[in-house]
C-alpha cells in the first residue's frame, strides 16, 4: 500500500501524490487538515460531482458510529445548500490523514489534481451515527 504525501504551506496543498494512488484510481476520496482547514481531495474520476457541491453555503461533516457500514467510526460530508436534497459522501476515517481537533468551524476547500477548486466554511460535529443528514440548526439531539 502506497503512503499518500502531502506537501502543505498553511492551508495550501502545494504537493501530493494522492492523485497517483490505487485509491484515487477507484475514486476514493480523501481528507487532509492543515492549518484550520479540511481539505478534500477528488480524483479525476469522481470530479463531476465538485458541480453539485459548489451549491453548499458550508459544510457539516459530522463524525460518528456507521451501523449501515458496520463501522465503529465514520464521516459524513453533507454540503449544506439549503435544499431538500443536499449532496453528502460517506467516508471511512481511514480516508483521512487528521480529524478537526474540535467541534466549531473550520475551513473547507476542494482539490483536483488541477489544484483548489472551491472554497467555504466548515463545521464540524460529532453524531450518535452516521448517516445523520441533519443540518446544522438541528444540532440537538444528535
Amino acid at each position: 500500500m502506497m503512503i499518500i504525501h502531502i506537501g502543505n504551506n498553511s492551508q495550501e496543498i502545494v504537493s501530493t501524490n494522492y492523485f497517483d494512488t490505487e485509491h484515487a484510481a477507484k475514486g476514493l476520496f480523501y481528507v487532509s487538515t492543515n492549518a484550520g482547514c479540511v481539505r478534500l481531495l477528488v480524483p479525476e474520476i469522481m470530479e463531476a460531482a465538485i458541480t453539485d457541491m459548489k451549491t453548499a453555503k458550508y459544510v457539516i461533516m459530522s463524525r460518528g458510529p456507521w451501523p449501515a457500514q458496520n463501522r465503529d467510526d465514520g464521516v459524513e460530508i453533507l454540503f449544506e445548500d439549503f435544499s431538500d436534497t443536499p449532496y453528502a459522501i460517506f467516508i471511512g476515517v481511514e480516508q483521512i490523514d487528521m480529524l478537526p481537533d474540535g467541534e466549531g468551524e473550520w475551513g473547507f476547500a476542494i482539490w483536483t489534481e488541477e489544484g483548489k477548486q472551491f472554497e467555504c466554511p466548515l463545521k464540524y460535529r460529532h453524531v450518535k451515527k452516521i448517516p445523520c443528514l441533519k443540518g446544522w440548526e438541528d444540532n440537538k439531539d444528535l
